[in-house]
C-alpha cells in the first residue's frame, strides 16, 4: 500500500477501486464497529487488517522477508510473527515502520484488489474496503468515496488507554504514529462521528449506507 506501489496499478485495478468505498479512521476511533454495522446491513467488507494478518503466515514469503530484514527476535517460538514486538518497534521508529511497509504493502494490495474484484463480480453492493491507514499510504487518491469514523483526539486517547491498558504517554505516542484525526476529517468525503452512543453511530452508519446503495 506504499505510494510508490500505488503508482504501478493497472487501469482495470484503478477502476476496481473507484467502484469501491473506503472506510478508515484513527486508532481506537471505532472503525471496526462501523464496519460491523455496514456488514450487518448487507455490505461486502474487504478487511485489510485481516489480510495483513493472513499474509504473514508461518512458512510464507512475506514473513520470511520480514524476519530477514528485522531478525529472528521478531519470531515467536511457534514460528509466528511477534506482533506486539513489531508494533512497539514501528511506533517508536519511523524508519522501521517504512521498512515494514515496503515488505508487506505490495502483498496486501494484491490480495485487497483480488477480494474487491470477487465482490464486484458477484454483484455485491456496496463494497467497502476497510483500510486503517488509508491516508498515510496514499490509497485515498484512488477511491471516489471515503468514509471516516471520527472521534476527537482527546476521546481517541482515552479509548486507546482503556482498550490497550496504556498510560497516557504511551497512548499519545501510538496515536502520533498516524496522521492527525482532524487532518483526516478534513480530507474525508463522509464523516461518521462515533463520539456519542452506539445508537447514534448506528443511525449515522445507516444513513451513509442508504447513500451508498443509491449511488
Amino acid at each position: 500500500m506504499a505510494n510508490e506501489t500505488m503508482m504501478n496499478l493497472l487501469t482495470h485495478e484503478i477502476e476496481l477501486l473507484k467502484k469501491t468505498a473506503a472506510l478508515t479512521g484513527g486508532i481506537a476511533a471505532g472503525k471496526s464497529t462501523v464496519a460491523g454495522i455496514f456488514r450487518e446491513l448487507g455490505a461486502s467488507i474487504v478487511d485489510t487488517d485481516a489480510i495483513a494478518r493472513e499474509i504473514v503466515h508461518p512458512g510464507g514469503p512475506v514473513l520470511a522477508s520480514i524476519i530477514n530484514a528485522f531478525g529472528k527476535d521478531y519470531l515467536k517460538t511457534d514460528g509466528t510473527l511477534n506482533r506486539e514486538m513489531m508494533r512497539s518497534a514501528i511506533v517508536r521508529s519511523g524508519e522501521k515502520r517504512l521498512l515494514l511497509n515496503s515488505l508487506i504493502h505490495p502483498a496486501i494490495m494484491n490480495e485487497t484488489l483480488r477480494q474487491i474484484g470477487v465482490c464486484l463480480a458477484q454483484g455485491s453492493n456496496p463494497v467497502i474496503a476497510d483500510i486503517p491507514l488509508l491516508f498515510e499510504t496514499g490509497w485515498d487518491n484512488f477511491f471516489s468515496v471515503i468514509i471516516l469514523v471520527y472521534v476527537p483526539g482527546e476521546l481517541q486517547a482515552e479509548r486507546l488507554m482503556k482498550r490497550d491498558s496504556l498510560d497516557r504517554a504511551a497512548a499519545l505516542e501510538t496515536i502520533s504514529a498516524q496522521m492527525d484525526i482532524e487532518t483526516k476529517k478534513g480530507r474525508a468525503k463522509i464523516v461518521i462521528d462515533n463520539s456519542g452512543t452506539i445508537e447514534d453511530t448506528r443511525r449515522a452508519a445507516e444513513g451513509v449506507y442508504k447513500i451508498l446503495t443509491s449511488c
